[in-house]
């Protein structure tokens, strides 16, 4: 079971909750599970989300695996150009 942390919006998604416990192996399976329980959080997720594990931010890989016990953080993503 992993620890998420939350911050921003995606607090505001989970009914302002600062973490959430969710059992997930990838980031793919940890956005899809935290849609599931909190339907909310799809638009969050659709305007841009990083993940944070163990200090390292993921983008784009949603294949990335998660490890047992890792530091997650869900993260809004910043636009730039």
């Amino acid at each position: 079971m992993l620890e998420i942390s939350l911050s921003g919006s995606f607090r505001d998604a989970a009914d302002g909750a600062a973490s959430i416990e969710i059992e997930a192996v990838t980031i793919r399976e940890l956005l899809r599970k935290l849609v599931e329980r909190y339907p909310r959080m799809h638009d969050r997720i659709d305007e841009g989300v990083a993940v944070s594990i163990n200090g390292e931010i993921y983008r784009d890989n949603r294949d990335q695996a998660i490890p047992e016990g890792a530091e997650v953080f869900l993260l809004p993503r910043i636009q730039g150009g």
